[in-house]
């Protein structure tokens, strides 16, 4: 507790958000975006002139709300030290930074018990549990994963499922591996709430009761599920969730891992050094005695990272108060327009595992026959102001899946360099979430079918493995 007992009561009277009236949108009215920064940004156009920018990257990082920027902006001024510091703008902002992890608990349904612990990324949280698994731990991720939680566990015994073509295939997969693994020790599972290539939702609850079946613990990566649905440890019954504040509208360079503590507390120190440890003395040997903090703090060490916490709770907050059930039904609205849009190009085929009928979030992959990614990429930023992604997208063995059997032109432009034996593969994805307007879903879908129908207007050449328009 705070040394100045009305600290965080007068935290709530001071640090006072600035006016935000001239947003376009109300964040309540749940009809139409939300507003966020670099909604008005002009880029140039390489066939001349300029047009706002339709960011449609939101599955790498979201741009930030103006909710968010003016809380930042509005504490930024108060910005001090946070824990042990005796003075006042520590005590605030230390109050600040705990009242973030309440924040982002009840955000989460948080169970009583469960642990918040703040650390950089979805990246950072996986590794930092990988490094707290038991010793002998099994752990069983599918192959449809992000690298992010595909590839943590190397010190672990790590079986890969083949992708699922079905919900109920999932199930019965994880089913058979985990009833098939000796010895029956403990055993985690690693799933995505929302693919990050095909922004299909994945059946988390039913995957979370056949682990817990078996007697296996569940980590859930939701970095792609929390700012498009509501996340709720305890209703999806999941052990653990870790997600980024770059992809929750928060670009500010922090991340959560929320979930059971068991394991968390009788691991090592994530990182060793202040803030993790409770006292230190020397011995006579010459060396030195640690007694680690208990809690989050035990895997927190450093100085903590509090514009980045802080942000995040001011993102949980505005996508609470916004409501999740109009913020989804927005977002399917434009999910359903693109998916028309690109259903009428010839030549453009939709990646998908579960099939049209599965519910997802705004994340679509595609590929365009007769392009390279890379270049249709390029077209579209270049003579369209429109921002998307082309690539593999950190899930390299789920876009290989997918495009398998699709060959590449190596020699176009922006094509990426393949193995040997293997085949050029990309793809190209276009997101979006809740400060996504219409207006740039529409202008995307357009700009799609122009580029199919008439070609690039712009000649494109290869620069450092990428396609950039020619000067």
């Amino acid at each position: 507790m705070s040394a100045y007992p009305n600290a965080a009561a007068e935290s709530a009277v001071t640090i006072t958000a600035p006016d935000s009236s001239a947003a376009p949108v109300d964040p309540s009215c749940g009809d139409g975006p939300l507003p966020v920064l670099g909604r008005d940004v002009s880029v140039p156009l390489v066939t001349g002139g300029e047009v706002t920018y339709a960011a449609l990257d939101y599955a790498a990082s979201a741009p930030a709300l103006q909710r968010v920027w003016d809380d930042v902006a509005a504490y930024a001024p108060y910005y001090g030290s946070v824990h042990r510091g005796a003075g006042y703008l520590s005590q605030l902002s230390t109050d600040l930074f705990e009242n973030s992890r309440t924040t982002v608990a009840d955000f989460l349904g948080c169970r009583p018990s469960d642990e918040v612990v703040f650390t950089r990324s979805t990246t950072d949280s996986l590794n930092l549990l990988a490094g707290a698994l038991p010793a002998e731990c099994g752990v069983f991720v599918f192959e449809t994963e992000h690298h992010a939680s595909l590839l943590p566990w190397r010190h672990a015994d790590v079986t890969v499922l083949d992708a699922p073509r079905t919900h109920a295939e999932a199930v019965e997969t994880l089913e058979r591996a985990l009833a098939a693994r000796t010895p029956h020790g403990p055993a985690l599972v690693c799933v995505t709430g929302a693919s990050n290539v095909t922004g299909e939702l994945w059946p988390v609850r039913e995957l979370a009761a056949a682990a817990h079946a078996h007697g296996a613990r569940i980590v859930l990566d939701a970095a792609q599920l929390a700012p498009h649905h509501p996340v709720d440890i305890a209703e999806l019954d999941v052990d653990w969730v870790a997600f980024s504040g770059h992809k929750l509208y928060a670009p500010f360079g922090s991340g959560v891992l929320a979930g059971r503590s068991d394991w968390l507390q009788t691991a090592d120190p994530y990182l060793a050094g202040g803030g993790a440890s409770r006292a230190v003395t020397r011995r006579e040997d010459g060396g030195v005695d640690v007694e680690w903090h208990t809690g989050a703090a035990r895997h927190e060490a450093g100085s903590p990272n509090v514009i980045g916490v802080y942000s995040i709770a001011a993102a949980c907050k505005a996508l609470t108060e916004a409501g999740f059930d109009s913020l989804v039904t927005r977002e399917q609205r434009l999910v359903d327009a693109v998916r028309a849009g690109l259903a009428e190009v010839p030549g453009v085929r939709v990646l998908s595992l579960f099939g049209d009928d599965a519910p997802r979030v705004g994340v679509i992959s595609f590929v365009v026959d007769g392009w390279n990614s890379s270049h249709f990429a390029a077209a579209l930023s270049a003579e369209y102001g429109i921002g998307v992604r082309d690539g593999l997208f950190c899930a390299h063995p789920l876009v290989r899946t997918l495009l398998g059997a699709e060959p590449r032109e190596t020699g176009e432009c922006g094509a990426p360099e393949a193995a040997p034996g293997e085949k050029s593969l990309n793809a190209i994805r276009v997101s979006f979430g809740a400060g996504t307007p219409d207006e740039h879903v529409e202008r995307f879908v357009r700009a799609v079918g122009e580029l199919v129908r008439d070609g690039a207007r712009w000649t494109y050449r290869t620069e450092g493995g990428r396609c950039v328009p020619a000067v």
